[in-house]
C-alpha cells in the first residue's frame, strides 16, 4: 500500500477512473459517470492542496487499482459546503465540534468490486486511521446498506443523532477517544 500527499496528483486520472467506476456501480448506479468523473476531479486537485490530506492506494499485481482511501483533519471552524451541514444537522453543533473537529476525516474510500471480500477495505481503513490521536470520522449515504453493514461489522460507531434525520450516516472509528 502507498501513502500520497499532494503527490496523488501525478496519479489524478488513474484514481478518478477507479472512483468512477466504484462510484457508478451499485447502490450508485443513479450518478452519471461523465458528471461523477468531473466532478470528483475538480473535488480531488482541491483536497489535495488542504492542511493534512492523504490518501493510500493498493494496487493488484498487475499494477492496476484495487482500492484508495483518502482524507484529512477536520478543520475548525466546521464546514457547512458539500454535506456537512447534514453531518451538523444529523449531531447538532456542540456534538459535531466536539467529536469530528481535529479527527481525520476519511472522505473517500472505494474498493474496485474484482478486490472486494479480501480484506481490503478494512486495511485501508487501518492505514488510514491508525495513529490518528484525535480518532477518525466518515459519513456515507443512508442507502448504502452494504456499506453501512461494512462498517458496523469493523467496529465503527455511529454517534447519536441529535437532530433530524438525513440521507447521511456519521460513523467514529472504533478507536475514536470521544466514543459517546
Amino acid at each position: 500500500m502507498q501513502r500520497y500527499q499532494d503527490d496523488i496528483l501525478r496519479i489524478a486520472d488513474e484514481l478518478t477512473d477507479a472512483y468512477v467506476e466504484v462510484f457508478t456501480a451499485p447502490p450508485w448506479t443513479h450518478r452519471d459517470p461523465d458528471e461523477t468523473r468531473v466532478a470528483f476531479r475538480k473535488r480531488l486537485d482541491d483536497d489535495a492542496r488542504r492542511p493534512g490530506f492523504a490518501a493510500w492506494i493498493e494496487r493488484a499485481g498487475d499494477g492496476r487499482i484495487a482500492g484508495f482511501v483518502t482524507g484529512w483533519t477536520t478543520p475548525a471552524p466546521f464546514r457547512t459546503d458539500r454535506a456537512y451541514g447534514k453531518v451538523r444537522e444529523r449531531l447538532g453543533a456542540e456534538q459535531t465540534d466536539d467529536l469530528l473537529v481535529g479527527a481525520f476525516e476519511i472522505d473517500e474510500l472505494g474498493v474496485l468490486g474484482w478486490a472486494r471480500g479480501t480484506g481490503l477495505g478494512r486495511r485501508l481503513l487501518a492505514s488510514a486511521t491508525e495513529g490518528q490521536p484525535n480518532g477518525a470520522w466518515l459519513l456515507t449515504w443512508n442507502e448504502a446498506h452494504d456499506t453501512i453493514a461494512f462498517y458496523r461489522r469493523t467496529g465503527w460507531h455511529e454517534p447519536p443523532v441529535a437532530g433530524p434525520e438525513t440521507d447521511i450516516v456519521v460513523f467514529l472509528s472504533p478507536d475514536h477517544p470521544k466514543l459517546p
